[in-house]
């Protein structure tokens, strides 16, 4: 079986896929493209834009504790609210999902979700990274471990890519 789906723009499909320590794979998928994802896809549960999938690959089940197995929305998701996660990769210490996720107007993040988490809800787009976007507030969004604004300065770039985790000494270079 092979699953696809539209991508109503040329940009925001993502870049990377992975299988998850326990063998199952991970699809990161972009919001569809275009200003402020205008159709609402990333928070919408029956798009598979915007998301986190996960499947098993062998035979292409659905885990039962994604975020919508047997419930209203896609089963496929595992986690939403996601701009562009343009790369990613799983920490090998602890399992985890680092995912790069491309801003809109002002912030670049990166963010960190547990493969125990289901329905994680990364709040694009009704937040970019921790700022307000289109959205009121709202406490069931989780935030990124780490964000930057747009700019030149020592502590501001651009497109976020991804890497990999480091667990080392970390000093700015002046």
């Amino acid at each position: 079986m092979i699953l696809t789906f539209d991508q109503p723009q040329a940009n925001h499909n993502a870049g990377w896929i992975g299988f998850a320590p326990d063998g199952l794979l991970v699809v990161p998928t972009g919001d569809g493209g275009g200003a402020g994802d205008p159709n609402g896809y990333a928070q919408n549960p029956n798009s598979l834009l915007g998301k986190i999938l996960r499947i098993d690959a062998r035979d292409y089940a659905i885990p039962p504790s994604n975020a919508f197995a047997g419930a209203a929305g896609r089963p496929e998701i595992f986690a939403l609210g996601l701009r562009n996660p343009f790369r990613c990769s799983f920490d090998e210490v602890t399992g985890d999902l680092f995912i790069g996720d491309v801003g809109q107007d002002a912030i670049e993040e990166v963010d960190r979700l547990s493969m125990s988490d289901a329905s994680t809800n990364f709040g694009w787009n009704i937040q970019e990274g921790t700022q307000d976007y289109g959205g009121a507030d709202r406490t069931d969004l989780v935030d990124p471990v780490i964000e930057y604004t747009h700019g030149s300065g020592m502590t501001q770039g651009q497109s976020i890519t991804g890497g990999y985790v480091y667990r080392g000494n970390l000093e700015l270079i002046k």
